[in-house]
């Protein structure tokens, strides 16, 4: 038996660890998986993968790194970057790679969940306490398209990349303008033959202030690290005041759509193209995306911004509400991620035999993304309504970490078996929270991914990210049955 068993070894598991040892806990093991570390770093390795928040605040606090080349990190020093944490903190031994969480039942005579595991000898683990670091980017989505699995070409997912198949010269066709999209598309194009782009909503496109960091300022934020603390907090600060056009005040963002405009009429000359590239729902309302270089590609000869809906996939390529066939030898799904359909990563099941996935039928719910009610000693990181818009998610996952080590103080201080939310106290902190998303930007009518298929925001935390580090500053055991 562990103490503490850690699912996933993205940011939240890898921060995990890190604290519990910062902490003096040294008995928790960590399942992956996959054969590596790094969760969504590992996993998505197309074409122009990088974050789009700042390196120096998309970084843990406690382990600053001087060496970003980029003010926006790309993915493979982001992976480099995790890498190097569990080596300097000396997370390997704890890992358990190849090993997935295949079930959890919590037994509460004794105060502890059995973890069913599949693959590493199938075992049966035991721990007080289990932290899910699955993240809500974890599962790709794929689209509800018909015929989808006839298609005779290559198709791949952005977050399932085949890294040896070569696009070159070839027709290629892709789904989806989101985040992906927006990043892929510009580091294809001068490879293919041919580029379909079968868009349904126009995105919301701004400049990205990208560059590359100075040897000379690398060289002194290594020296001097307090410059580069002072540079997170500039950072953390400006994305902080973001927040009040997304969940304060939408109507601000509303002033700042001429200026966005802007940027696309000056990027793209064709009327008719910029029609097609614009935008007919409130700046905020879906994922807003920084890129430089998107525009210019999607005007490129051999593109072509497809916005008739699909009807269907078939095996030469995918045809459209127009009738057109558009022969096709590789198919691209930049359909992003499961996340606003959340149900429990794997079977788990509580106090009582309580079912997480039937828990979840009206859409997933937590306390602070955090604590379940009816799910003791279960905490998740990264859980329903901790996600953000406008800043990043790295600070709110520390947060998360910082309470549930409070949950782990409060077992051993009053030496009890488990703690279990209160179901009203989650009743009462989803409901203010539901009110409070309905003045979003969020609610402004648009569909995305943030949604359930009910219009339910299951995925977005409705306040400054300041606020939710003072709620989880300290774990209030009166929110609690403490046994």
């Amino acid at each position: 038996m562990s103490q503490v068993l850690i699912i996933g070894t993205g940011f939240a598991g890898i921060g995990m660890g890190i604290r519990l040892k910062q902490a003096g806990i040294h008995d928790f093991v960590i399942l992956e998986r996959a054969d590596a570390v790094g969760g969504t770093w590992r996993d998505n390795r197309y074409p122009g993968a990088a974050c789009d928040i700042e390196s120096h605040l998309y970084s843990f606090s406690f382990e600053p790194n001087p060496e970003w080349s980029r003010q926006f990190a790309p993915q493979a020093e982001i992976l480099a970057y995790l890498e190097h944490c569990v080596e300097k903190y000396g997370l390997g031994p704890h890992i358990r790679f190849g090993v997935e969480a295949a079930s959890a039942v919590f037994h509460e005579a004794d105060g502890e969940w059995e973890v069913q595991t599949r693959g590493g000898g199938n075992q049966v683990l035991r721990a007080q306490i289990v932290v899910a670091g699955c993240g809500g980017l974890s599962k790709p989505a794929l689209p509800d398209i018909a015929g989808l699995g006839s298609f005779a070409g290559k198709t791949m997912h952005t977050a399932r990349w085949d890294q040896t198949y070569s696009l070159a010269g070839k027709r290629v066709g892709i789904i989806g303008t989101g985040a992906s999209a927006v990043q892929v598309v510009p580091n294809i194009v001068g490879d293919v033959g041919h580029l379909d782009i079968f868009q349904r909503t126009a995105p919301w496109i701004t400049p990205k202030p990208d560059r590359p960091i100075r040897p000379l300022a690398r060289t002194l934020f290594r020296r001097a690290p307090w410059l580069q603390q002072l540079a997170r907090t500039s950072l953390y600060w400006r994305h902080e005041l973001l927040a009040l056009g997304f969940v304060v005040e939408p109507r601000l963002l509303r002033l700042a759509e001429p200026i966005v405009r802007k940027f696309l009429n000056q990027s793209v000359s064709d009327p008719t193209l910029r029609d097609k590239l614009t935008p007919h729902y409130a700046l905020g309302c879906k994922r807003v995306l920084p890129a430089n270089d998107y525009y210019a590609a999607v005007q490129q000869r051999h593109v072509e911004l497809i916005t008739d809906g699909i009807t269907a996939v078939e095996p030469a390529g995918v045809r459209t509400q127009d009738g057109k066939l558009h022969a096709l030898d590789t198919l691209i799904l930049a359909t992003g991620f499961e996340a606003a359909e959340a149900v429990a990563p794997f079977p788990v099941r509580g106090r009582n035999g309580r079912d997480l996935t039937e828990t979840w039928r009206d859409g997933a719910e937590a306390y602070l993304g955090t604590a379940i009610s009816g799910f003791p000693n279960l905490f998740m990181i990264v859980g329903p309504n901790s996600g953000l818009g406008h800043s990043s998610m790295i600070f709110m996952i520390e947060a998360q970490i910082h309470y549930i080590l409070g949950a782990l103080r409060t077992l051993t201080q009053k030496k009890a078996r488990f703690v279990d939310l209160r179901a009203e106290r989650q009743q009462t902190y989803n409901r203010r929270l539901h009110q409070r998303l309905g003045k979003t930007v969020w609610a402004s009518g648009c569909q995305s991914w943030y949604q359930t298929k009910s219009g339910k925001n299951t995925t977005l935390w409705p306040g400054f990210t300041v606020e939710f580090h003072l709620k989880t500053r300290r774990f209030q055991a009166a929110d609690y049955e403490v046994v």
